[in-house]
């Protein structure tokens, strides 16, 4: 390998220039740079679901065309990550391979399998920490354990320091003077067909660089102010909308971090640190319990006698329980490939809780529509809204959507968007309109079980029946709660 020889980037999870620690290390040894993506066989319960790919083809399309900017071509390709990228070192006769490091299993599989490749052909494969705020592996208690609950591990992050600064996007980006053959980014039919469903993801996101780095720079001017208590409220656009931007590493936490810094410390931004810091929780706890999309971290939990329901379940991925705050939050997620984090913990509540159906059949639905599908952060959020995870609500704390409606969409203008069959309804009957006297449902338009859904379960019904099966695992009779 002489020094013309070029030296790969493994693009993954990590689609920008801005702070791309394998990019900067890869153009700082000065050969030619060849930019590669990878597309894995889709195999298993967590190949990638139809927003995502949607997301990724967007999302590529503007990688290449910054990439392009700079002088250097996306090379595409299609296949076992470690045998493609070990093919294409050999074809282009690279020197070396760079790559962020991602906590999912099975990136973590596929370094270990390409690392492997690589060494046997005597090339190197340089991982760098490019997807977290933190090294994922140098967090550590006292005792020289992980930790498993948020708030101690979030001192100690805090008590860390700071991540490394961000790194400048380059200049220029020398590329190879052959390149390997690409394929064509329109053959791997990410889009949906047939019918196309994806407008009005369209119309709520951008994805790519550019359009992550405007979301960043607008929050961080404006919504961020009000961030600590207007991220509890759906009916109005107080939250950062930049969690598809940062699962698809088109900018990075640690540049969002060092922006919040310096800006005059308040209670707002710390609220926002802190949600990044619960990213990073997210990525830490994957990391060190490869199980968590599958198993629950609470063992007890194991042998939890789930209902069989799939017309509840149907009913809930349809926005048709019933229930207003449910509904209005499963409709958003299907328009627009995204829900607010607020109704998030309300809707999975009611799944699992309410109607008893296990986590994970919520956590597959979220995978296949919501375009920041993030494996550990979708997996850790389901297993606390259950009640299953190591640092979890308890299963007894159950939220109630009527109350959480009436206090967090005060004004229902987040049902009246959504739901808009009740949008007639007055205020005090607009989160139960099965309340309502009949008067009211008329000159409003509604007629339950036609027009809008009679609740598909009594929400004390539903509760007592939570409980109860949680006594099974217990074997107590615990406090019980309701919020």
């Amino acid at each position: 390998m002489g020094e013309a020889a070029p030296t790969i980037v493994w693009f993954r999870q990590d689609l920008r220039l801005l702070d791309n620690p394998a990019l900067s290390a890869a153009v700082a040894e000065g050969r030619p740079v060849l930019p590669l993506y990878v597309l894995p066989d889709q195999n298993g319960d967590w190949a990638m679901g139809g927003a995502s790919r949607w997301w990724l083809h967007h999302s590529l399309t503007s990688l290449a065309a910054t990439l392009e900017s700079k002088g250097a071509r996306l090379v595409l390709r299609r296949g076992d990550p470690a045998r493609v990228v070990a093919d294409v070192a050999a074809e282009c006769g690279a020197a070396s391979v760079h790559a962020n490091i991602c906590p999912e299993p099975h990136w973590r599989a596929a370094d270990a399998a390409l690392a492997d490749r690589l060494q046997a052909a005597r090339r190197e494969y340089l991982a760098h920490r490019g997807f977290t705020l933190f090294d994922l592996e140098t967090i550590k208690t006292r005792a020289g354990g992980t930790y498993g609950m948020f708030t101690p591990f979030a001192n100690a992050v805090r008590g860390a320091g700071d991540p490394p600064s961000p790194r400048p996007e380059p200049n220029a980006i020398p590329a190879p003077p052959e390149q390997p053959r690409s394929e064509a980014l329109e053959d791997w039919n990410l889009l949906p067909r047939q019918p196309d469903w994806s407008p009005g993801l369209a119309g709520t996101f951008t994805p790519g660089e550019p359009a992550a780095r405007a979301r960043g720079r607008a929050f961080l001017r404006g919504a961020v102010r009000n961030y600590d208590t207007g991220r509890n409220l759906p009916g109005q656009d107080l939250t950062s909308m930049l969690s598809p931007h940062l699962h698809w590493g088109e900018i990075s936490a640690a540049s969002l971090w060092h922006a919040l810094h310096r800006r005059p410390p308040d209670k707002a931004a710390q609220t926002f640190a802190s949600e990044l810091i619960w990213r990073d929780f997210a990525a830490y706890l994957l990391w060190h319990h490869p199980t968590l999309p599958d198993r629950p971290l609470r063992r007890e939990f194991e042998n939890l006698p789930w209902r069989h329901d799939p017309a509840g379940l149907r009913a809930w991925q349809r926005g048709q329980t019933g229930i207003p705050i449910v509904d209005a939050g499963m409709r958003q997620l299907w328009r627009t490939g995204w829900m607010h984090n607020r109704v998030r913990m309300v809707v999975a509540s009611f799944l699992v809780k309410h109607l008893l159906i296990h986590w994970r059949l919520g956590a597959q639905w979220f995978w296949d529509t919501l375009v920041d599908a993030d494996l550990g952060a979708n997996s850790m959020n389901w297993q606390w809204a259950a009640g299953t995870g190591i640092d979890s609500q308890p299963f007894f704390r159950i939220f109630n959507p009527v109350t959480q409606g009436e206090k967090f969409d005060e004004d229902g203008a987040y049902v009246r968007h959504f739901v808009p069959e009740l949008a007639l309804l007055p205020g005090p009957f607009l989160h139960a309109p099965w309340r309502a006297p009949p008067l009211v449902l008329a000159e409003a338009g509604v007629r339950l079980g036609v027009t809008y859904p009679a609740p598909i379960v009594d929400l004390a019904i539903g509760r007592a029946r939570a409980l109860a099966v949680w006594q099974t695992v217990r074997g107590d009779s615990p406090a019980s709660a309701t919020i």
